[in-house]
């Protein structure tokens, strides 16, 4: 294989420069999927792809492929890639990192006319965050069969703007059906967002599967009481929403502790009706996020939060709905591609550990209907969605260079 080698400058200017799409005053960025920031920085990508000479399309989810041929037509793409979209107080390498170095190592075989066995693709899933239409990992989700691709258009942001009007209106609905095209493989570069790399000093993480091999779930609750004025209504005659709400929060907590190490629990948005300092809450939402390696501890934990949906808020006067709406099982990635990233990391010479991924990814969808794995690099202090999120120069570099030492890898054995 020869030694192809990336250009960590060019790297890192790319990051720099995408940043600015939906930069904050924290030094994070805000691109929420389907807005008009959104519809920049794809725009930027696609020129960037299309100046290499590669193809890029569209699938129905708005999910971009930028295709460079192979040798060998007959076989399915290499795929590389994660997203361009981020949290609301996102950094400028979650996702993105991926994305662009998948772009990097691409511009590598360009320039140095390196042909492939098979043709090598960028893949910019669409709403893994889920930060506006829940759940996470939408598009890939179509793609591999776990959602429908109406059930994914229905989905509407807080503000009633539903997913398939904004992918219109945005321009990326295209007319390939999610789905429809194969890999023989998929690599996702990703930065850690949790502490282990950086603390023993390795630079590349071999990652095994997603969730620890540990599933998620998420959850919407709406607490409904009475709206009514402050100063007129006996605290005995109170039908609070947002007591009932804070009662739970707490009792979440309570049960992510009681299986703790392992288990997790947070309630990370919370939406307070009418919201006025001197009305009495009518009316709360708010989501639920419980994360286990065992699918039975899973179940047990939802049926405490309904236990205690039912203990809490009727004595209260309130009532209530909840509902789960994504659940995401273990995956495992595939050895042969983790063989590959273990012999892409020797090559490039960097220190590497095995392990796994406590957060979900577009690749744990994928991984079903395509050999899957990710490669991990370090981020300063395990800090991910937040705009202090932040990788150095060195380790963006040793990703790409991994990442395009492990698809050539792959791409040997192919031929």
């Amino acid at each position: 294989m020869q030694n192809l080698q990336i250009d960590a400058q060019r790297l890192w200017d790319s990051l720099t420069h995408t940043a600015q799409f939906g930069a904050t005053p924290k030094g994070g960025i805000c691109r929420l999927t389907l807005t008009d920031l959104d519809r920049k920085v794809r725009d930027w990508f696609k020129s960037q792809c299309e100046a290499l000479g590669c193809v890029v399309a569209i699938d129905d989810m708005g999910s971009m492929f930028a295709r460079r041929p192979g040798k060998n037509a007959a076989l399915a793409p290499i795929a590389m890639g994660s997203h361009l979209d981020t949290q609301p107080t996102g950094g400028k390498f979650d996702g993105v990192l991926g994305v662009l170095a998948a772009l990097e190592a691409m511009r590598t075989l360009h320039e140095t006319g390196y042909e492939t066995n098979a043709a090598v693709e960028i893949v910019n899933w669409t709403n893994e965050e889920g930060a506006r239409f829940a759940p996470a990992m939408l598009a890939s989700g179509v793609f591999a069969g776990v959602f429908s691709r109406d059930y994914a258009y229905s989905r509407t942001d807080r503000d009633g703007k539903s997913f398939g009007e904004e992918l219109a209106r945005i321009g990326y609905r295209g007319e390939e059906r999610a789905g429809a095209r194969n890999f023989s493989a998929m690599f996702e570069l990703h930065i850690e967002q949790g502490p282990i790399l950086e603390d023993q000093a390795r630079m590349i993480g071999i990652v095994q599967g997603v969730q620890g091999v540990q599933g998620m779930r998420w959850y919407e609750v709406t607490v409904t009481g009475q709206e009514a004025h402050t100063g007129a209504t006996p605290m005995p005659l109170r039908k609070n929403a947002l007591l009932g709400a804070a009662r739970l929060i707490e009792r979440i907590e309570t049960i992510a502790r009681q299986h703790a190490p392992h288990a997790v629990g947070t309630v990370g948005l919370i939406e307070n009706r009418p919201n006025s300092r001197n009305v009495i809450p009518g009316e709360v939402f708010f989501t639920v996020d419980f994360r286990h390696p065992d699918d039975k501890v899973l179940d047990a934990m939802e049926a405490k939060l309904r236990l205690a949906l039912a203990e809490i808020l009727p004595p209260m006067g309130l009532t209530y709905g909840e509902a789960r709406i994504w659940h995401c099982p273990p995956v495992k990635f595939a050895p042969e591609l983790i063989n590959c990233v273990r012999i892409g990391a020797e090559k490039a010479g960097f220190a590497a550990r095995d392990m796994i991924s406590g957060a979900g990814h577009d690749a744990a969808y994928i991984a079903r209907v395509a050999p899957t794995t990710m490669i991990f690099v370090p981020c300063r202090g395990g800090i991910s969605h937040n705009e202090a999120e932040a990788t150095r120069f060195e380790e963006c570099a040793a990703g790409a260079q991994v990442l395009l030492n492990a698809v050539l890898e792959f791409d040997r054995r192919l031929g």
